[in-house]
């Protein structure tokens, strides 16, 4: 996600930082750089201009002449910014109206709406503990209902019985109802798209809209389409007045133009983005942290919240003392494991970890590291429950058994066991340095 303007902005930001005092001149340098990278991101002619004007005003003005660090004082600037543009704060979903709370999903064919309806229901009842009640409104596209039906059956939540060949503002009324009657208290409509915007899909949702008065209308936008996006956005914005957006595909090759120029052009605020093709794969869009990521500081706060989800409190307690105890075995190396591959891909963890997006940068690596902790999970899975729990027992005959059970050779087997007893002696000898390291082995 904005690797490219990133990895750009970054890199001139680094040459700034460095300068002991600031000038009209190397200020004007600076942001000359800045300007292109954001031009070349496919970020608004508009935003781009409007935004260089207030970085240059402000980084000419007392607020970094004065400063001791001046080099630091113009990044902080330009981080302030960028989250100007983008929002400045999150903006949550109003679920506050007395249920069912509608919400209507709106976009054009492709941009991944009924994924991103599925999505959003599963966020909203894992993360917020709502009963949501998914709607396929869509009776054009082939397969949309029953796509949208699978993946309601897929996270557990409601979905209304729509047929081909019915009346879409009467399934949402209808669903309404039906979500009412049933105790769902959110219902999120997955409408139908079009491969550009016509009169036909804007006079059907205003339909639909007139019918439910949903209480948010939300765009579901492809960031990959740059400029694209933010013209859909505001045709759809024009039409229907929407509350916000969701940007999908922000883990593709999305330049980043999208998501700088939108709720500038706009005035609506991005409230999700979906970061790859899993369920979970939703995010809720934080300006500052977004801005952060951009300008290659990490983003630590999402990573711990991911952290979180991953590693139940109770159960990484339980692990800490294990640690101290030497008693970390195999079976909880495995869940470790596992519980790091549910916080997403290692590529998308090292963007949030100031100093680690260099990583990144080696796609060899990185998939070699994930082909590992697969491989890791399959040979503890190939051992007894015994040999799990006591490591001591895996002579070589239990070891090919456990190479040929796993499709893997003796020596990854032999691997896997090594990289266990060392990270569990590292731990050990950590947990002799007192009540920090335990606060420390809690905290990973």
């Amino acid at each position: 996600m904005f690797e490219g303007i990133s990895e750009k902005l970054s890199s001139t930001l680094k040459k700034i930082r460095g300068y002991g005092k600031l000038s009209e001149n190397n200020i004007q340098d600076a942001l000359r750089e800045v300007r292109l990278i954001l031009l070349e991101a496919d970020v608004n002619f508009k935003v781009v201009k409007d935004f260089i004007e207030s970085v240059k005003n402000r980084a000419l003005g007392q607020e970094v002449i004065e400063s001791l660090t001046p080099g630091q004082q113009f990044i902080k600037i330009v981080h302030e910014e960028l989250v100007r543009i983008l929002g400045e704060e999150s903006s949550d979903l109003d679920l506050r109206a007395t249920p069912p709370v509608a919400i209507m999903l709106v976009g054009l064919q492709g941009s991944g709406k009924t994924t991103t309806a599925a999505k959003l229901a599963k966020l909203l009842k894992e993360n917020l503990k709502r009963k949501p009640y998914l709607v396929p409104a869509d009776v054009y596209r082939p397969a949309a209902i029953e796509q949208l039906k699978v993946l309601a059956e897929t996270i557990g939540v409601g979905v209304y019985d729509s047929q081909q060949g019915n009346n879409p503002v009467d399934i949402c009324k209808d669903a309404v109802s039906s979500a009412t009657y049933s105790s769902y208290d959110v219902v999120i409509i997955d409408t139908a798209g079009r491969l550009h915007i016509d009169e036909e899909l804007m006079d059907e949702l205003r339909r639909i809209k007139a019918e439910i008065n949903p209480h948010e209308i939300l765009l579901v936008a492809d960031a990959m389409t740059g400029q694209d996006a933010v013209n859909v956005s505001t045709s759809f914005n024009e039409a229907l007045d929407i509350d916000g957006i969701i940007l999908t595909k922000m883990d593709g090759d999305a330049r980043g133009g999208a998501a700088l120029s939108i709720k500038a052009v706009t005035g609506k605020p991005i409230k999700f983005f979906g970061v790859g093709e899993k369920l979970e794969a939703l995010e809720v869009f934080y300006p500052e942290r977004i801005a952060s990521r951009i300008i290659g500081m990490g983003d630590v706060l999402t990573f711990i919240e991911k952290a979180q989800v991953a590693f139940e409190e109770k159960k990484a307690e339980e692990m800490a003392k294990k640690l101290l105890k030497n008693e970390f075995s195999l079976e909880d190396f495995r869940e470790a494991m596992i519980a790091i591959r549910k916080m997403g891909t290692l590529d998308s963890m090292t963007e949030m970890i100031p100093g680690m997006k260099q990583i990144a940068k080696n796609p060899k690596a990185l998939e070699m590291a994930e082909k590992e902790i697969k491989k890791t999970i399959a040979i503890i899975d190939s051992m007894t429950l015994k040999e799990r729990r006591s490591h001591t027992i895996l002579n070589g005959s239990r070891r090919k058994r456990i190479a040929k059970g796993s499709g893997t050779k003796v020596e990854d087997t032999n691997r896997v066991i090594k990289n266990y007893v060392q990270m569990r002696d590292m731990m050990k000898n950590m947990g002799k340095m007192g009540k920090l390291a335990k606060r420390m082995m809690r905290y990973m």
